[in-house]
């Protein structure tokens, strides 16, 4: 039996985790095993790109976290209304590259998406680091939008639980459109949340979303989460990006909307301790967390020495049967998940059959 409340009491008690692979991440073994080990941590929620072979791959893990704890975080795709920074991919010309640039594209890459041949489309994740810092300007970004009849068709029958919808202010009817797209198969859904950013408007638009959306998540009975969106992509740059996030959380906390509200966009392991201070966590406050790039960072060195080993068997090596590098990968994750789940104890490393 898992240690653990379920996804929807973590919710109702303030003690929400969600894990962000990235809605643009389509590294598919590194996906599998950030959502095995942080499954095994405690996370309510993971969140992937709306890719079926994505899903796939998230789901396996989970499959995995599952058979040894006893619980099953609710998976997630994530959903774009417009051009959003979240769903792009970094490209350029390698040729174009003058042989004696230093190349500080490649120092700034979180994922180390590039490299002399170009920028590897699995690993960019489109944090956008690299944009401007190219010294002759030579990278630019191809974007993408989420296609209703793709995920009518595509995405929503795959046996997700939980969808994201990331929108802007001022984008009513392009997310009205996406919205009558998913509205049909609520039913299938335990959860929907909406990520935003600040703006212009910002306490009018996300009414007028939950007016938009409130009928049919009434009819399907799903729950809603408003992810405020502080500093998108950055919780991994340093400890001052979580001021942002807690910044906007506090606003978006005060228009007394219905649903949860919970953090993202710069959150790190800064975030609960400064939350706890404010007293901010909580029935009636904030709900909890999502961190995406700095969680991603913390398993690093495990999934680059998972690589390793792949490479050198020349097939897939899940990290379940590598007890070492899940036991590390473990240890890795509990500081950033310990704070917000306490005083839910963390699954003892023991007590996990092999």
């Amino acid at each position: 039996m898992s240690l653990f409340p379920s996804p929807l009491v973590s919710l109702q008690s303030g003690c929400w985790f969600k894990l962000i692979c990235g809605a643009s991440f389509q590294h598919l073994p590194a996906i599998r095993t950030l959502a095995l080990v942080y499954g095994l941590a405690g996370a309510d929620c993971v969140d992937v790109a709306a890719d079926p072979a994505v899903i796939a791959a998230a789901r396996s893990g989970l499959e995995v976290a599952q058979s040894r704890s006893g619980r099953s975080p609710w998976l997630m795709v994530s959903l774009n209304d417009g051009e959003d920074p979240h769903f792009r991919k970094a490209q350029f010309n390698p040729t174009q590259c003058p042989s004696d640039c230093s190349r500080p594209c490649e120092r700034v890459c979180p994922t180390g998406a590039i490299d002399p041949g170009g920028v590897t489309e699995s690993l960019c994740y489109g944090c956008g680091r690299c944009l401007h810092i190219c010294p002759l300007d030579l990278i630019g970004a191809r974007s993408y939008v989420s296609t209703p009849s793709a995920i009518a068709s595509l995405v929503l029958p795959l046996g997700v639980e939980a969808i994201e919808i990331h929108t802007v202010p001022g984008r009513y009817d392009d997310f009205a459109r996406l919205w009558r797209s998913v509205e049909p198969h609520l039913d299938r859904l335990q959860l929907v949340a909406v990520s935003c950013p600040d703006g212009p408007n910002l306490a009018d638009y996300l009414r007028s979303l939950y007016d938009l959306m409130a009928p049919g998540l009434r009819a399907a009975g799903c729950a809603l989460i408003w992810q405020t969106d502080g500093r998108p992509m950055s919780g991994d740059i340093g400890a001052g990006a979580t001021r942002a996030a807690i910044a906007l959380g506090q606003k978006v906390l005060q228009l007394r909307l219905p649903g949860f509200v919970q953090l993202a966009g710069g959150t790190n392991d800064r975030t609960v301790p400064k939350l706890r201070d404010l007293d901010l966590l909580g029935p009636n406050r904030l709900a909890g967390v999502a961190y995406g790039s700095y969680a991603r960072s913390l398993l690093k060195p495990v999934t680059d020495r998972l690589e390793a080993l792949e490479l050198a068997a020349g097939q897939a090596v899940p990290i379940e049967t590598q007890p070492e590098l899940l036991a590390e990968a473990l240890t890795l994750a509990q500081p950033l998940f310990a704070p917000l789940k306490s005083p839910h104890a963390p699954i003892p490393l023991a007590a996990l059959p092999p």
